[in-house]
C-alpha cells in the first residue's frame, strides 16, 4: 500500500522512508494539507498529515469522496482535525499521544534564555562587527520565580530545569503533578501565577477552555518586566492583544514558537511575498520578541519517536485494532 504524507520536511522524509520501509510505500509532499491540496491524496486510503494541516469538515470530505479512509496525523495536538466530521464521515483517526516531552521543555528555555539574554540582538550586531553592550543586560534567573500554566510531561521536564536553575516554582493545573511537588512547587491561582512570576511558560492543550488563557486581562496582571514563552499551542495566546502590551513597553521578553494564525504561514517560505498579517508582522520587528517556527518539538529523538508511533497506529489501523493513539475508531 502507498501512503500520502503530508507536510514532511527534508530533515523528516528520510525517517519516514526508512520507517515504513518493507511495510508500505510513503509518498512524501513538503505542501502542509488543505483545500486546496487534499484532492492530491484521491486514490490514496491512508493520509498522513502535520501539526499544520487543514482538517476541518470540508476538507475531511473531500478526503473521503477521494477514498481517504485513515488519517494518521504526525502530533500529539489535533485541535485542527474536526473530530465530529471525521466520526460522521467514517474516518479513522490517529495521532501520538506522547513523544520526548524534553524537546519541547528545552526549547521553551531557549526561547526565554535567547529573550532574557538578547542573544538574537547580540548577534545580528555582531555580524556586523559592532561588539557594545548597550541594551544587552540580562538577569539571573537563579531565586526568580517561574510560573509553569499546565505541568503535564512537558512542564515537569520545565520544571526539573527551572529547579536546576534555583528558581522558585510556581505551577497551575486541573491536578498536581507530585514530580513537581517534589521539586517544591506551589500550586496557585492562574492570577496569583500570573502577577507573581518574572517567568512564565506555557504548557496547556489548545482547548475550548484554554483558547486566549492569556489574554488582555491575563497580560495586565503580568508583571511589566516578565518574561512569556508560548512552546505550546498559538491559540492559548491572543496575539493582538500582546501587541498592544508590547507596544506600551511592557515585558522583559517574549518568545512564541507558535502562533494562532500560523496555519499557511508556519513550515513554508514566505519571504518572498507579501504577508497580509499585521499582527505577525508586527510581533518580529519587537526587539525584545523572538518568533520562529513550531519547531520546538523539532530534535532527532523526538521525531523518531513520532514517526515510530505513526508506523504504529497505520499498522493499527490495518489489523482493526485501537489504541491510546486512536482519536476515531474506524467503523466496526
Amino acid at each position: 500500500m502507498e501512503i500520502l504524507a503530508f507536510g514532511v520536511t527534508a530533515d523528516e522524509k528520510p525517517l519516514l522512508e526508512q520507517a515504513f520501509a518493507g511495510r508500505h510505500e510513503v509518498r512524501c509532499l513538503d505542501v502542509p494539507l488543505s483545500e486546496d491540496t487534499a484532492p492530491i491524496a484521491a486514490g490514496y486510503e491512508i493520509v498522513s498529515s502535520s501539526v499544520n494541516g487543514d482538517l476541518r469538515a470540508r476538507v475531511l470530505r473531500l478526503l473521503a469522496a477521494g477514498g481517504t479512509r485513515m488519517i494518521a496525523q504526525r502530533s500529539t495536538g489535533f485541535n485542527n482535525i474536526d473530530l465530529d466530521a471525521a466520526r460522521s464521515l467514517g474516518l479513522t483517526v490517529g495521532r501520538v499521544s506522547s513523544y520526548s516531552p524534553y524537546s519541547v521543555a528545552e526549547f521553551a528555555w531557549a526561547l526565554a534564555l535567547a529573550v532574557n539574554r538578547r542573544i538574537v540582538r547580540a548577534s545580528n550586531r555582531t555580524r556586523d562587527f559592532d561588539f557594545r553592550l548597550n541594551g544587552l543586560m540580562g538577569r539571573d534567573m537563579r531565586g526568580r520565580t517561574a510560573g509553569v500554566l499546565g505541568t503535564g510531561r512537558i512542564g515537569a521536564a520545565f520544571t526539573r530545569i527551572a529547579h536546576g536553575f534555583g528558581m522558585n516554582l510556581l505551577g497551575w493545573d486541573v491536578t498536581q503533578n507530585p514530580q513537581c511537588l517534589e521539586l517544591g512547587m506551589t500550586y496557585v491561582d492562574k492570577e496569583t501565577l500570573l502577577a507573581s512570576s518574572d517567568l512564565i511558560t506555557l504548557h496547556v492543550p489548545l482547548m475550548e477552555s484554554t483558547h486566549h488563557i492569556i489574554d488582555a486581562a491575563a497580560l495586565r496582571i503580568m508583571r511589566d518586566d516578565a518574561i512569556l514563552v508560548n512552546s505550546s499551542r498559538g491559540g492559548l495566546v491572543d496575539a493582538d492583544a500582546l501587541v498592544r502590551e508590547l507596544r506600551a513597553g511592557r515585558f522583559t521578553g517574549v518568545g512564541l514558537d507558535v502562533y494562532e494564525a500560523e496555519a499557511g504561514l508556519f513550515s513554508l517560505d514566505n519571504s518572498l511575498v507579501a504577508v497580509e498579517d499585521d499582527t505577525l508582522a508586527r510581533l518580529v520587528t519587537f526587539p525584545n520578541v523572538v518568533v520562529t517556527s513550531h519547531q520546538a518539538y523539532y530534535t532527532s529523538d523526538a521525531v523518531g519517536q513520532i514517526i515510530d508511533t505513526t508506523v504504529a497506529n497505520v499498522a493499527d489501523y490495518l489489523a482493526g485494532r485501537s489504541s491510546e493513539n486512536t482519536l476515531v475508531p474506524g467503523p466496526s
